[in-house]
């Protein structure tokens, strides 16, 4: 087996996409932790372009921004693929994921509010892109983004939504309610479920406690 080292924060949603693509294909990895505050010079050789996590070395090439890495993985490891067979799924599934990048900056937002007015701007940004995924992407019959199966684009969502859930818990304020979103409430249960996703997944509590920390630290130094 080539050797594979994963630079990343054990707590970043998009360093948990690499994980969840890394144990669904059963792939041994050495983990690196990065410092936030302190990112080790071998992180910042890795990725001089934007000096952040996640950060796959295979065979001593580095290979940065966490769906490009998910994408090499199922290419050189093609069994239990998450990128469809067929070309125009294959090429739909990248449009979802792009979708989920896309919205990443409202639940940030959301996150970094600070008062009720921000609050509430962040919501209903979040609320429009949920509209869409509710309504363009399921139906009863649809367990996972990938049919009966997870696939790329449940990684991308699911790593969202794993830090929405969070960002809900710090601001006690329920953003993905079930009754305006029931087929993207059951789906993030289904995922949840999974079990490479429920063995893989970080601690909710001590999840929340750090990107915490993190927000207050941020705040303070604003």
């Amino acid at each position: 087996m080539a050797e594979m080292k994963l630079h990343g924060f054990w707590y970043s949603p998009f360093t948990l996409r690499v994980v969840w693509t890394l144990k669904s294909k059963d792939i041994p990895y050495q983990n690196i932790e990065e410092d936030r505050y302190n990112k080790s010079l071998q992180l910042l050789e890795y990725n001089p372009v934007y000096k952040r996590t996640p950060v796959l070395v295979h065979n001593g090439k580095p290979l940065c921004e966490s769906m490009l890495i998910v994408e090499y993985i199922d290419e050189i490891f093609p069994h239990n693929s998450l990128l469809p067979a067929d070309p125009y799924e294959r090429a739909l599934a990248r449009f979802w994921v792009k979708y989920a990048d896309d919205m990443f900056p409202a639940v940030a937002a959301f996150f970094r509010s600070n008062n009720d007015e921000e609050r509430e701007k962040g919501i209903e940004k979040i609320w429009e892109h949920l509209r869409v995924v509710e309504n363009q992407c399921f139906d009863d019959q649809k367990k996972y983004f990938g049919g009966d199966t997870i696939n790329i684009v449940d990684i991308a969502f699911g790593s969202l939504f794993k830090f929405l859930v969070v960002a809900e818990d710090i601001h006690e304020t329920k953003v993905l309610k079930d009754e305006k979103f029931p087929h993207l409430h059951s789906w993030y249960n289904n995922f949840q479920d999974v079990p490479v996703i429920k063995e893989n997944i970080p601690d909710h509590e001590k999840m929340v406690a750090i990107i915490k920390f993190i927000r207050e630290k941020n705040l303070a130094s604003s």
